[in-house]
Order: structure tokens, then sequence, then C-alpha cells
């Protein structure tokens, strides 16, 4: 398989046996090849060799909090393959606003410069997307390419195998994934979507940040530092 040195060199080494368990299935072959054949006709996001980078921070026994998206941000330089993050110098787009905005109501640290969320991912947070990719300018393209097979089980993968992480799951399409972690074992933290269209309706005020870290630390767990550079 050509894509697959491609891959598995994007994750932390303690990732590669899930992979395997993925990589050679029909379902993840035939996701590479249309995404193979779809780029000579559209750009696509993030590049090939962001596509797992969410797993490349820390190995799985270190994940602490997931947060889902959706799909990556459609825009030119924006996705870099950490749900709602976009590098640094690139403008914040809204939903990531409306992130930020209640980061700092719930954290009571200024707004950020910068919408690179990388230093929370360094913290062991899994900025995990349903898709993790998506064709330029076009929303949701990749949907239903078979992004949500792998993701479905690599989300059934740490909820069976760990203990105590906090599942914050904004929006519809992120609260379909429940169904997948234990309740007794996780603490699911559910809320609208950031988007302006939602934001308002209970995504604000929701103080997710300061609600993770009290259930770790309730855990005996050491909680998350959101700071951001």
């Amino acid at each position: 398989m050509v894509f697959y040195d491609e891959l598995i060199n994007q994750v932390h080494p303690a990732w590669t046996d899930f992979l395997n368990t993925q990589i050679k299935q029909d379902y993840f072959i035939n996701l590479m090849k249309r995404l193979e054949d779809s780029k000579a006709l559209s750009p696509i996001y993030p590049p090939k060799a962001l596509w797992l980078h969410a797993l490349s921070f820390f190995p799985p026994q270190n994940t602490r909090v997931v947060i889902l998206g959706q799909d990556p941000y459609h825009g030119e330089g924006q996705a870099h393959g950490l749900s709602f993050s976009v590098p640094m110098g690139q403008k914040f787009p809204p939903s990531l606003r409306n992130i930020l905005k209640e980061w700092s109501e719930d954290t009571g640290n200024p707004m950020p410069f910068s919408g690179d969320l990388s230093s929370w991912a360094e913290e062991g947070v899994l900025l995990l997307n349903s898709s993790l990719s998506v064709e330029a300018q076009k929303a949701r393209a990749h949907l239903n390419w078979g992004w949500q097979k792998f993701t479905d089980a690599l989300i059934q993968y740490l909820a069976d195998s760990q203990s105590h992480i906090v599942f914050i799951l904004w929006g519809k399409p992120a609260q379909a994934k429940k169904k997948l972690i234990p309740e007794d074992r996780h603490c699911i933290l559910e809320a609208p979507h950031p988007s302006p269209l939602s934001a308002h309706r209970g995504f604000f005020g929701s103080k997710p940040f300061s609600t993770a870290n009290r259930y770790l630390k309730e855990q005996g767990l050491a909680p998350i530092s959101w700071s951001l550079i």
C-alpha cells in the first residue's frame, strides 16, 4: 500500500497498532484511492502530510480530553490537522472565534493573538475531526467517504481501552458519537456547535474548559493547562 508509510510516519508510534487495524480494511483502502483520484480535480485540505496530525502529539494512554469537530476548514492555509485550530497568522474562522470567547470567559485569560491550538494538543487534548479531509471551498465534501468509520473506530478504541477521558461534543454530528462512549468510564460534555448559527443556544456559558478540569481533578488526574501562546 503506497500510502501506508506516509500515514504511519505522521502518528506517535504508540498509535501504530490501532492504525494497523484500520489501514488494511477495504473501506480505508477505498478512501485513500478516492482521495488520490479527487486531488487531481480540486485541492484537498489539509495536505496529506497532516491528515493524522492530531495523533502525533502523544500516545493513546495520555489522552485526557477529546474535542470533536466535524471536518477541516475548507479555506486555503486554514486546516492543519487539529480540529478548530488554524496556524499562527491565520484569521480566526467564526467557530474558532466563538470557542476562544468562551475560553476567555471560562479561564479568565484575554483573547489570544493566535488561533493555533497546538499547545492544547501538547497537554493531551485530542483535537479530532469526524472527517480528516475536505475539498477546497466545499464544506462536508468528504464527510461520507470513509473517514467517519475511521474516527468512529478511533473513538471506540480510546473509550474501550482508556478511562476517565473527557469527551467534548459540540453540535449534533459530534454528539452522534456519544453512543460509542461508555458513560460510566468517561465524562461527556455536550453543547451546541460554536458556529454563529448556534453558539447562543447554549454554547456560550457552557464552561467546558473548567468543567473538564474539575472532572479530571475529581479522578485524581492532573488538569489541562488551557493556556495559549
